[in-house]
């Protein structure tokens, strides 16, 4: 199932997106009596396999409703979660020609990571599938992009072992982890250069955890202006899904709903000899298939 977050006639509803249109749920609960919550996205992860169930029913019920279909075009797709409840957690370094291009622009000898590296960005930064990205030259000149696949999690937990991880999973989405490098410099740390507001394009959907199976499988891309800049599969991760969420719950609670992006591979652009960072205008295309992808333009900002 691939499960949506959009705006109707200035109403946000989530959604189940199939060829073209979208079921919008809560009428399609309401009609069906359903118990389960269906009217946000939040509310649908919380209610773990109870939402799917009701999932499942109101597909194969759908033609009993055909007022609760809304044309794909007729609506405005938002971040899946919108407004997520804590930060997004990220996972740095996690793909070795991306780590082979880093150290190679400082010169210095290469090492890999022994534990996954964390870091964070904050819930303003989230930003729709095809929302605009602000480029404001006061803060920062090298802005760049780093496509990834973002995890969504259902079951909390604490102390997760490996083994059952994906247990732990809702379901997968798309994000781009714009980053401005010069601001990571300057700080001496991310989280600023990755925290600026609308940096976390989501999207444009969540596709079940039972939908996608083997998440290694899945095939990340992407575009500059049609320019391709990165490809890799999610099999070439360093560290696993499994293994970043037994990390990451190690002593942490992880909340239904927490996003976790994974990393991103080689082909960054302030990597390429000469660096390129994005301009005005650019349009970076983020793709990961059997999910969807993101449409991004860089809008500057005035000064």
């Amino acid at each position: 199932m691939k499960l949506v977050t959009c705006m109707y006639e200035g109403r946000t509803l989530a959604g189940l997106w199939l060829d073209g249109r979208v079921l919008d749920l809560q009428a399609a609960g309401r009609r069906l009596n359903e118990a389960a919550d269906l009217g946000s996205m939040l509310a649908i992860v919380r209610g773990g396999d109870a939402s799917l169930a009701a999932l499942e029913r109101a597909a194969s019920r759908s033609d009993e409703y055909p007022d609760a279909w809304l044309d794909a075009a007729q609506v405005r797709f938002l971040a899946p979660i919108p407004v997520p409840v804590r930060n997004v957690f990220c996972v740095g370094r996690n793909y070795v020609d991306h780590i082979k291009e880093g150290f190679a622009t400082t010169g210095k000898e290469m090492r890999l990571p022994e534990v996954p590296q964390f870091f964070t960005k904050a819930t303003g930064a989230v930003n729709a599938p095809d929302g605009d990205v602000r480029l404001d030259p006061r803060l920062t000149s090298l802005l760049d992009y780093e496509v990834e696949l973002a995890v969504v999690i259902g079951r909390g937990g604490r102390d997760i072992p490996a083994a059952s991880a994906f247990e732990h999973v809702f379901g997968y989405t798309v994000a781009n982890d714009f980053t401005a490098r010069d601001l990571q410099r300057r700080h001496e740390q991310w989280f600023k250069g990755k925290s600026l507001d609308t940096t976390c394009p989501l999207g444009p959907c969540i596709v079940d955890r039972a939908e996608i199976g083997d998440p290694g499988t899945l095939e990340l891309s992407l575009t500059v202006n049609g320019d391709e800049r990165q490809r890799a599969r999610a099999a070439q991760m360093i560290f696993d899904i499994p293994t970043i969420i037994a990390s990451l719950s190690a002593g942490l609670t992880l909340e239904p709903g927490d996003i976790i992006a994974t990393g991103t591979p080689s082909g960054v652009g302030f990597a390429m000899k000469p660096p390129r960072s994005l301009k005005e205008g650019d349009l970076v295309v983020s793709k990961i298939d059997r999910i969807g992808e993101l449409r991004n333009r860089i809008v500057g900002v005035q000064a």
